[in-house]
């Protein structure tokens, strides 16, 4: 983990190729929180007030220590907003991130 993260989404939730709701654990002081979940709302507006999300799994038995995948971003597509980890996404689209 070379930045600085904000939280880890573990699992997220579509309908009709949009988040519905994520899986998550967020940053509190030097160590993340328990698993919360987090609406499509929420998250967005957790990152444009600039925190950073990672896809990724919480390793077994280690506490906060996580295996971190792709980086969350915001694109705008058509109008539309979307959350994605890959720029080429056509819907909100959380590569490595398992469905709920």
């Amino acid at each position: 983990m070379s930045k600085k993260i904000d939280g880890v989404i573990e699992a997220v939730r579509y309908k009709n190729g949009q988040i519905v709701m994520v899986r998550a654990y967020e940053k509190r002081d030097a160590t993340f929180s328990d698993r919360t979940l987090l609406d499509r709302k929420t998250l967005l507006e957790k990152m444009q007030n600039k925190k950073r999300f990672v896809v990724g799994s919480r390793k077994a038995l280690l506490a906060s220590t996580f295996d971190t995948g792709k980086a969350l971003q915001i694109i705008e597509l058509d109008g539309r907003v979307l959350i994605v980890t890959n720029m080429d996404a056509s819907n909100d689209n959380l590569e490595g991130a398992p469905v709920f």
